[in-house]
């Protein structure tokens, strides 16, 4: 009775002391919301003021009212009139920041790697889970049709999630922006009648054992920066409370220097900025006035809500203003998505961004900020952006991402060369038993949007390459998913012998050694009619090893295997980090930017962090609600 009574004393005392040390961390964690409480927001110059920054001699004579409205300084009345509706919007958005609480990391943000504990994407982070593509049987849907995707912004969150020493979880990872993250070396169009060229290869497959891998790849025709023409871009960007942190709003300054460096006297440049409100910051300078830029963007804080859609209309504006013909007309919204003002119901920023681009004004969205438990990223929203209007999507996580996208690859980003770009292909059932499309899981498109012209596709800028892969299974393979139908049409005599032998099939003349036939239907700049492209792919094309295969087709199949293992697919069953690793490392190529080297080594890190969650939680990469 006495142990008891011991027992019952010192859990008293515990719980005394837990009360005691609880009540302690919430006072010094209110103390730290007040230390932390937003300043107020630093006002920003005029416009005329700051586009004369080039010329401070001058400027003390031209001097306008200023207007101060939502913490913005506004230049003209009528700007004033247009944004004093947003004030009210604004100042309920501080005040709700100040008074927000800590946020307490719950065991759902928390992994555990090797014994330790480590911070997981959170929750309010949103990567949209993608539907894996299954194994499609040739004799029953023969035909696959897509929209090309040029962007990279799953690449490079992957790249920071890794980084920071997680893995992303199953199906997040868009495989075909992983893979288009990288350049490859194939041939150049050889005539200026089209805007790119298209080849393919095939080779044995890497992930499962007796299947085919075919690469299709397009080459867009190139231009040197300073041949490009005219750009007007307006700069769009998200100066909320959100956007804070040193990889968000600092790191995005940083990157519009890059891009403002690049620019001309040709070139139009203005700024809009927004968070409880938005407002004009420079209004149309010319793009080599450098000075002006550097002071507009040296001005700017973060504070506030975040009222994406009424920057994303005002941004639209004066890019209808300073629209150029035949140029470069462009919106780049810089965010990390986190819209919780204003227009916050999404399909109806994209159904925006989607009836402007019909007037020739293009959309770049480069995303800033993942796992920040203060705000979310929002990945989904930044790539259906892009996607609906005819631009592209990138996150930067570092200043080399954002010189290799908006300063080494800018002709690519700020030049298209072909809209509406749509791959179609026919698998031959007398040669192909079934098929697997490699990613592209939103972007697939119905047999029948191929024709239809008033069907969205994806874009193509100057000096871009596409890749796109289908993992294949011949007739005669050992390793076919779905065993011939009893009562079917047998589609599973074997080819060999039939090399030349032809035959008619709904009324079109084909080869018994066909393995498939590819079309592509884009829109030359400017005209409202599509043209189709189509190519045979021959069975003669078959190489009989992997490594008799290009550099690029095996780092493309490594970059996508890697795609895949993070998804946790479903149909690859013959790979693992090990055969990846020493995939890539055959396949490095020449790497110019070193790029190549660098995904090596991310590699070689999930491979050990893998290692690490089989080890503690075999089924589960990270743990979420």
């Amino acid at each position: 009775m006495n142990d008891v009574h011991k027992q019952f004393t010192r859990s008293a005392l515990a719980i005394i002391i837990s009360v005691i040390i609880v009540s302690g961390c919430a006072k010094e964690s209110k103390d730290s919301v007040k230390q932390s409480q937003p300043q107020s927001i630093s006002t920003i110059q005029s416009t005329s003021k700051i586009q004369s920054a080039s010329e401070a001699d001058s400027s003390a004579q031209a001097r306008h009212e200023l207007h101060e409205v939502a913490g913005l300084v506004i230049t003209s009345e009528q700007q004033a009139g247009l944004y004093k509706g947003s004030a009210g919007q604004y100042r309920s958005a501080k005040v709700m920041t100040s008074s927000m609480q800590p946020h307490i990391l719950s065991p759902q943000h928390v992994s555990v790697s090797d014994g330790n504990l480590s911070l997981a994407p959170t929750v309010s982070d949103k990567l949209e889970s993608v539907v894996q593509n299954g194994n499609m049987v040739a004799a029953e849907t023969p035909v696959s049709t897509f929209s090309i995707d040029v962007d990279t912004g799953s690449y490079s969150t992957t790249r920071r999630l890794i980084n920071q020493g997680q893995l992303p979880t199953k199906n997040t990872v868009r495989v075909e922006e992983l893979v288009n993250y990288f350049s490859y070396d194939y041939p150049a169009p050889t005539t200026t009648e089209q805007p790119f060229s298209v080849n393919t290869e095939l080779a044995p497959s890497p992930y499962n054992v007796d299947t085919q891998l075919l690469r299709i790849g397009i080459k867009g025709f190139d231009i040197a920066p300073d041949q490009l023409g005219a750009s007007n871009l307006v700069l769009l960007l998200d100066v909320s409370g959100s956007m804070s942190s040193a990889d968000k709003l600092p790191l995005l300054k940083q990157a519009m220097l890059m891009l403002s460096q690049q620019l001309s006297a040709q070139d139009k440049v203005s700024i809009v900025v927004y968070a409880g409100a938005s407002g004009v910051v420079l209004d149309g300078v010319a793009g080599n006035d450098f000075t002006a830029i550097k002071v507009a963007l040296s001005q700017l804080n973060a504070q506030g809500g975040t009222n994406g859609s009424q920057g994303i209309q005002l941004a639209y504006q004066l890019a209808q203003k300073h629209f150029i013909e035949n140029g470069s007309n462009r919106v780049i919204l810089a965010t990390d998505g986190d819209f919780n003002l204003g227009m916050t119901d999404h399909q109806q920023l994209v159904d925006f961004v989607a009836s402007q681009s019909k007037s020739g004004i293009g959309l770049l969205t480069l995303g800033f900020g993942l796992g920040s438990d203060a705000a979310s990223y929002n990945d989904h929203l930044l790539e259906q952006l892009s996607n609906k209007a005819n631009g592209q999507y990138a996150f930067i996580d570092t200043l080399n991402e954002a010189r290799k996208v908006l300063v080494d690859q800018l002709s690519a980003t700020l030049l298209t060369i072909a809209h509406d770009v749509k791959v179609q292909i026919e698998f031959s059932p007398t040669v192909v038993s079934e098929y697997r499309l490699i990613g592209y899981e939103n972007r697939l498109l119905n047999r029948s949007d191929f024709n239809n012209d008033a069907i969205d596709a994806g874009e193509i800028g100057a000096g871009h390459t596409v890749t796109a892969l289908y993992e294949i299974r011949y007739n005669d393979s050992h390793n076919r998913l779905v065993d011939p139908l009893r009562y079917g049409q047998s589609q599973s005599e074997p080819v060999s012998g039939a090399k030349h032998n032809n035959q008619r099939r709904n009324g079109q003349l084909s080869s018994a050694n066909e393995v498939a036939y590819l079309k592509l239907r884009y829109k030359a700049i400017g005209k409202q009619d599509s043209q189709l492209l189509s190519y045979p792919i021959s069975r003669d094309q078959q190489l009989t090893h992997l490594h008799q295969a290009s550099d690029d087709f095996r780092f493309a199949a490594a970059v996508a295997g890697f795609g895949q293992l993070l998804n946790q697919n479903d149909y690859v069953h013959d790979t693992d980090y090990a055969k990846l690793i020493t995939l890539a490392e055959t396949a490095m190529g020449q790497d110019r930017f070193g790029y190549r080297h660098e995904f090596l080594q991310m590699l070689k890190t999930a491979s050990v962090l893998d290692g690490q969650v089989m080890m503690t939680e075999p089924d589960t990469r990270w743990v979420s609600q």
